[in-house]
């Protein structure tokens, strides 16, 4: 809603009017966006009796009044990955609630759900809809742009769109914003009343027809319109029957043009040439198009004319342009923006009942005098989590035997990532505690890397991060949620399982009889003290680097509780698969149907965050079984932040005791008297 009269607040900000206005607000607003829209009628008309306002735009102080809705048809992992830029963008400037409207397809359904419900924007709504459902509408017309089918998705959004929406902002997700989005839901009230769709004319020759030799367009008005940038008034377009226009649009000009170039750009430029009073021509700042050999120049003299940046061509961020560096710059601002930072409350907002007050509620019930506040605030955070940040495959094996690696790391063993791809052939679940800037560094160096590229059944996850503490467990459970196969090898990424291993697993979960039986598969861990290490590639060797000091079984001169249960002494010449019994502090690392308990989120950083998962397991009566065959090695690295804050913080040490007793309660609560043996065990230690 915009205040009725023109020209700028005459109100005095130390005034009493000032004063009184705000307090008014406050005490009509209530929950609900009725009674906020009478109450912001209420204030306006008092602005306009007491000539205290002439102003157009109003968002500046009462910034609920209007929900804007933002449409985008996305599809795939890159398509998801750039709409996150521009979603940033928007929020950046925003202040107005927003409710974002999403076609995909099942890929960028799952990531952007995902992304969106981890991320709880104050006043943002997400709604998806299914490509799939609305391919049947567009898949007749020949296209072809690199955008495919779902390029001329937007065509449909009067039918995929719900029947009550009346306008929307349909973007491309190329699409940068340097200015608040309110500003252009706005130039809908300059509409006439027949126009029902506002574009921007296209910056480029193509539509005149004389880029090269027999270059044939499709038919546009002038120049043509570029569809990067979208005002659609559904509720005019449904009544003059649009779905019918274009069809019958797109069936003449096929006749002739056998296909599209452009995907819907070319099918509403076709509609406008044939009904130019249904357009409302934008500003061309609204959608400064990057493509190469465009007028996009003429649309600003300066950086304060900056509305929408459009990276329309093929080339994206290495497109020719005068002023490119200074558009590249501001792209990569929102790129790598801490998206946590875009977690803020709007203004005078009513409050809404959802999982943002529920964790704020939670919050609150924490007492901030207790010395383990820290380690319990941790435990209830939610963080941004991006499923699927690279491109993904997976083709599920006919036998039901398939593993996946599941593994979690941080920028710091991002080297380890080469050399595990080459030692596991199999599907690999990686989640990466990662800030906003770190997830381009990691995309920079997967996309130059020759391994990393050519392998697509590995699923890399960001978790962002957040708070002090790393979240070790809950970044284990998104890498484990996120598998596609039976069963799972949880590792570390600082181990480099044997070569072959991959095969000789999944023969084990057969003979082992995996699929029925409650089994967790121990593969015996050993480290090297060396950063160079001429790997050994069977058993017999390994044992002769154990005896020459090369190897050495893991964390012997540490931690020999946490893999003495394994009995190294047993596997040097054990030929066949042996029992061990759990004991307190083991940690082995095991092979596990999918459906094992997940990790514990009390424990973050260093200490019993794997203890506490092999302990449940043993309370579900899982059999720990040591592979005869099987081992893996610990690369050397430098120690962990975490490590070092345990070792020099007694209170970090006091903070683990006391989760390591509530866990115990926890467990005994669960799982009855069963449960008391790992309490008697703790103590005698």
């Amino acid at each position: 809603m915009l205040c009725p009269c023109r020209g700028k607040l005459k109100l005095l900000v130390g005034s009493l009017s000032f004063v009184i206005l705000f307090t008014w607000l406050y005490l009509l607003v209530g929950n609900s966006e009725s009674e906020y829209q009478d109450a912001y009628r209420q204030i306006f008309r008092f602005l306009e009796r007491n000539d205290l306002c002439e102003t157009d735009y109003s968002g500046l102080f009462f910034l609920c009044s209007d929900l804007i809705h933002v449409a985008c048809v996305c599809a795939g992992h890159n398509a998801s990955r750039d709409v996150v830029t521009l979603v940033k963008s928007i929020l950046f400037h925003r202040r107005n609630p927003l409710h974002f409207h999403f076609i995909t397809d099942t890929v960028a359904n799952q990531i952007l759900s995902t992304l969106f419900q981890s991320w709880m924007v104050p006043s943002v709504q997400v709604s998806f809809y299914d490509a799939d459902e609305l391919k049947s509408e567009v898949s007749w017309i020949p296209n072809k742009h690199y955008s495919g089918i779902y390029g001329l998705m937007k065509l449909t959004l009067t039918k995929a769109l719900p029947s009550n929406l009346s306008k929307v902002i349909v973007l491309d997700t190329d699409i940068t914003f340097a200015t608040d989005i309110a500003e252009l839901w706005a130039i809908f009230r300059k509409f006439t009343e027949k126009q029902v769709i506002g574009l921007v004319e296209n910056q480029s020759d193509w539509y005149l027809g004389n880029l090269w030799k027999n270059h044939k367009p499709w038919p546009a008005l002038g120049r043509g319109f570029n569809t990067g940038v979208i005002l659609l008034y559904l509720e005019r377009l449904r009544r003059i029957g649009w779905e019918q226009m274009w069809r019958l649009t797109a069936e003449r000009e096929l006749m002739s043009m056998l296909s599209t170039s452009l995907a819907d750009q070319d099918i509403f430029n076709a509609f406008i040439k044939q009904n130019p009073v249904l357009v409302h021509q934008l500003p061309c700042f609204w959608n400064v198009q990057l493509s190469d050999h465009t007028r996009s120049e003429q649309c600003y003299t300066e950086v304060s004319d900056l509305k929408v940046i459009h990276w329309n061509s093929p080339k994206k961020l290495r497109v020719k342009n005068k002023h490119v560096e200074f558009f590249r710059n501001l792209y990569l601002t929102f790129l790598e923006y801490d998206g946590n930072l875009l977690r803020r409350e709007l203004f005078g907002c009513p409050s809404q009942a959802s999982s943002e007050s529920t964790l704020q509620h939670a919050l609150e019930e924490l007492d901030e005098d207790d010395q383990c506040y820290d380690f319990r605030r941790e435990r209830i955070m939610v963080h941004r989590v991006h499923l699927y940040f690279l491109q993904y495959e997976y083709t599920p094996t006919d036998d039901g035997t398939d593993i996946t690696l599941v593994a979690q790391l941080s920028m710091d063993r991002l080297q380890m990532l080469e050399a595990i791809c080459k030692h596991w052939e199999g599907p690999i679940s990686l989640a990466l505690y990662m800030s906003d800037a770190e997830a381009q560094q990691f995309l920079r160096y997967a996309q130059a890397s020759e391994v990393l590229k050519n392998r697509k059944n590995v699923g890399y996850h960001i978790v962002y991060k957040e708070g002090q503490f790393y979240p070790v467990n809950l970044v284990r459970n998104v890498a484990l949620r996120n598998v596609n196969t039976p069963y799972v090898f949880l590792t570390d990424v600082d181990f480099l399982p044997m070569y072959g291993l991959y095969d000789y697993l999944r023969k084990s979960i057969v003979q082992l009889d995996m699929a029925s039986t409650k089994k967790a598969l121990v593969v015996p861990a050993f480290e090297t003290l060396r950063y160079r290490l001429s790997f050994p590639k069977s058993k017999a060797e390994l044992l002769s680097m154990l005896d020459m000091g090369t190897l050495y079984t893991f964390r012997y001169h540490v931690w020999t509780k946490g893999h003495a249960p394994t009995n190294y002494a047993k596997w040097r010449t054990a030929t066949t698969p042996y029992k061990v019994e759990w004991e307190a502090d083991f940690e082995p690392y095991v092979v596990v149907r999918r459906d094992c308990p997940e990790y514990d989120h009390r424990f973050v950083g260093f200490g019993w965050n794997k203890v506490s998962h092999i302990m449940e397991l043993d309370a579900q009566e899982y059999d720990f079984i040591v592979l005869p065959n099987a081992f893996m090695i610990h690369m050397p690295h430098a120690p962990s932040f975490d490590i070092s804050k345990f070792r020099s913080s007694p209170s970090y040490r006091y903070c683990l005791t006391t989760l390591k007793d509530e866990f115990h309660q926890d467990l005994s609560r669960k799982y009855g008297s069963a449960a008391l043996k790992y309490l008697t065990a703790q103590r005698n230690i």
